[in-house]
């Protein structure tokens, strides 16, 4: 079927593009049931979130330094530098955050289902985007890959600080016991969930790093995965606190949405 690379390349990165438009509409009728979505009925067989995590992440770590050695950019500095914080984030995300949550989740209440079509998804977009840094980006002829990787990682890693703390905010309520609180401070204050405002304005400025379809299919996907999953979680603060939830905070991006 693919006679070559980038063939498979790009039939990889369409179908992530094209795959965004049913996953946007699936998730406005079904949120994936874990975490605070978690209902055992509908959930089958169940691992621990420390585990599930770990697991479906792994890809972008040992997959990505596979492929990566295998660019003809293997040697070049800057293919190192655009790489970094990727592999800085899914480091977080596959290692130190499973480690984080193991201590406060004692519970396997995560659908091994999930775990496995989440661990497919980052096998392929592992794929493509350490292979367009490694191989396909042409860095001696983008004149404007400095002004782009600057402007990019401050968003990225505005981006991150952002993830990071919210998952620590969540985590902290959690570690308190007594079931679920509603969380208070900082962009809290502003939105349900800022830690999936956090990773949209990551993959956001990674798109503008790496200027890239491999890029944008990744960040238009986050998008249409983690836009309805904030919407339904703010749903579930309104319905479980009611009068108590701030009238005035929006699901995911501040005073808009």
């Amino acid at each position: 079927m693919f006679s070559s690379d980038e063939n498979l390349f790009n039939f990889i990165v369409s179908f992530i593009l094209v795959m965004a438009f049913p996953t946007f509409i699936l998730c406005q009728f079904f949120t994936s049931p874990y975490g605070k979505h978690y209902t055992s009925a509908d959930s089958g067989t169940t691992i621990s979130p420390p585990i599930a995590w770990a697991f479906m992440e792994s890809p972008t770590l040992w997959l990505t330094f596979i492929v990566f050695r295998l660019g003809k950019n293997y040697t070049n500095p800057l293919a190192f530098i655009l790489i970094s914080p990727y592999i800085f984030h899914y480091i977080n995300r596959t290692i130190i955050y499973p480690l984080r949550l193991r201590s406060r989740s004692t519970k396997n209440n995560f659908p091994l289902n999930i775990a496995v079509t989440a661990f497919i998804f980052n096998l392929l977009n592992a794929y493509i985007q350490s292979r367009w840094v490694s191989h396909y980006a042409n860095y001696e002829e983008d004149e404007s890959f400095r002004v782009r990787f600057g402007i990019g990682l401050g968003l990225f890693g505005s981006g991150m600080v952002v993830n990071i703390w919210g998952d620590g905010v969540l985590l902290g309520l959690k570690s308190q016991g007594g079931g679920y609180k509603i969380p208070r401070g900082g962009l809290f204050d502003y939105v349900s969930s800022p830690n999936y405002l956090g990773e949209i304005m990551e993959w956001l400025g990674w798109a503008l790093m790496t200027w890239s379809w491999a890029g944008l299919a990744f960040f238009v996907y986050t998008c249409a995965n983690l836009v309805p999953r904030a919407v339904s979680n703010h749903k579930w603060y309104v319905e479980k606190f009611g009068e108590d939830y701030p009238k005035n905070r929006k699901a995911v991006f501040p005073f808009l949405y």
